[in-house]
């Protein structure tokens, strides 16, 4: 049973000594009433000491060590002050209510901790009492304290997400996969529009961006003369055999008359069409560049698009790199897997990675073996791109040659490299550079460095010299254990000689 309670507060921390409490009733409704009653509480615990936070950066620092089982300086201080006088007979037991804390104060301090129910349901009487038991506090105070380290503890935890490079990720590929289908609805919807005026311009100019151009730079048909060919040939892609055409399909249209007031209406929808259109561009050059930082190894491999889209469906890199190949190979066909078994039917060979260029290339006979090694490198891809702490796209493309020479190998029977020895390849490849740049580095050394080394090099050598003289003098005296020895040496000459001098006395007498 826990003698004293530590209760961590918003405010700082607070040591109370249990004076009595109920073991065996403890969960009748008069004992638990008791918690409720401030009076009847205050016989049960004492406030012994409170160690206030000097600041909110110094409360939200304990938090979060509190928070990690991390026992610091400021608890340590406090727990040592009150607890050092303890004896065999009367050694305190401190309540606390974590138990990863009291495991941490129980190393360090030696005190023994007690995280069961008594004592949380000593905390619990303790926060509901807190604005009276803690001294020179107001309930204003203590709500105050709580609202402000609630608000940085969780602002905090906000800004240590280690997955919040993949949300951008995520965030962008679904931004991307709905601004294609609204380009394409909202290009679809110009040259029907459009086409009532101009009908064969939708078969001269086939891609809707250039369409949309097109039709907002042409507007009325009857405008578009000789002067325009230029302007128009550069919306064309620099193409002015297909701007001569536009222009004698305009001369000869078989399309209505229309309104100023229609035209403009068709020339702001074109407009917009035209800025979403470019902002998709500019939306996949960042998706490009977020994926080469964050999964470098990943996107040279599948491509930023697909590796984004494993990324999402997967929750994060990290998600993903926790996923077996088999699992990478089938995501995003769950509903098709789901029925398969249902059904006791044939499972799906692949998912997202369908979309990728090497099942494509592959032929029907291989599709399933080209997506299972595919599945296989994007698990190791991820794997590395997630855990390596400075990801690099050397790996992604020794992944890539050997996706190539699976496939070569599909078609030819030429032997495919081991894994093994292109990922060494990788390594050796980077510790050369890694060599390189130390060298550099040392060519750029200041001269203060040199005089340091040259130093260092004569020390050296003076301290080699010292040894030799050492064992050179070592060698010339005897040492005094060689000397024992010969003592020893010649003592048992002598005795041999006086034996061999006592057998010929014996033989002539």
């Amino acid at each position: 049973m826990a003698t004293h309670v530590l209760f961590e507060a918003a405010s700082g921390y607070a040591l109370f000594e249990v004076k009595q409490h109920e073991e065996i009733g403890a969960k009748t409704k008069a004992v638990q009433d008791s918690l409720q009653d401030l009076h009847k509480f205050g016989k049960i615990v004492s406030l012994v000491s409170f160690s206030p936070f000097k600041s909110a950066a110094h409360a939200l620092e304990n938090a979060n060590d509190v928070s990690e089982g991390v026992l610091n300086d400021h608890l340590k201080s406090l727990i040592e002050l009150n607890l050092s006088k303890a004896t065999k007979k009367s050694a305190p037991v401190l309540g606390v209510s974590d138990k990863i804390l009291g495991t941490a104060v129980n190393d360090a301090l030696g005190v023994k901790c007690d995280a069961s129910e008594r004592s949380l349901e000593l905390i619990r009487g303790i926060r509901l009492h807190a604005a009276k038991l803690l001294k020179g506090l107001e309930e204003d105070d203590v709500v105050k304290a709580q609202l402000g380290l609630g608000h940085s503890y969780s602002r905090a935890k906000v800004k240590f997400n280690v997955n919040r490079t993949d949300n951008m990720i995520i965030q962008a590929i679904a931004l991307l996969d709905t601004l294609d289908k609204d380009v394409n609805t909202f290009a679809m919807r110009v040259r029907e529009w459009y086409g009532y005026h101009f009908p064969e311009l939708a078969r001269l100019v086939q891609d809707n961006h250039q369409y949309a151009r097109a039709a907002k730079f042409i507007g009325d048909k009857e405008t578009l003369d000789e002067d325009k060919l230029p302007a128009l040939a550069e919306i064309l892609a620099d193409d002015e055999t297909a701007a001569r055409n536009v222009l004698d399909a305009a001369r000869g249209s078989m399309g209505t008359a229309i309104s100023e007031l229609d035209m403009l209406n068709i020339a702001a929808f074109a407009d917009r069409v035209v800025s979403l259109a470019e902002y998709r561009k500019s939306l996949t050059n960042y998706l490009t560049d977020k994926m080469n930082v964050v999964a470098p190894s990943l996107t040279s491999l599948i491509g930023e698009r697909i590796g984004a889209r494993l990324i999402s469906h997967a929750g994060s890199l990290t998600n993903l790199s926790k996923y077996p190949a088999s699992t990478i190979q089938i995501l995003g066909a769950e509903k098709a897997l789901f029925r398969a078994l249902k059904t006791k039917g044939k499972t799906p060979k692949y998912g997202l990675i369908y979309h990728s260029t090497y099942i494509g290339r592959a032929g029907p006979k291989f599709k399933g073996r080209i997506s299972r090694f595919l599945a296989n490198k994007c698990s190791i891809a991820s794997r590395i791109d997630c855990f390596s702490d400075n990801p690099t796209a050397k790996f992604g493309d020794a992944l890539r040659q050997q996706v190539e020479e699976r496939l070569t190998f599909f078609e030819t029977g030429a032997p495919p490299s081991k894994n093994a020895d292109a990922m060494q390849k990788v390594i050796d490849s980077l510790d050369a550079d890694e060599g390189s740049d130390d060298d550099a580095m040392d060519e750029d050394a200041s001269p203060k460095k040199e005089k340091k080394e040259k130093k260092d090099k004569s020390e050296k050598k003076d301290k080699k010299k010292r040894k030799s003289e050492a064992m050179e003098v070592d060698e010339d005296e005897p040492s005094p254990k060689k000397a024992k020895k010969d003592k020893k040496e010649k003592k048992d000459k002598e005795e041999k000689k006086e034996k061999k001098k006592k057998e010929k006395k014996s033989k002539e007498d």
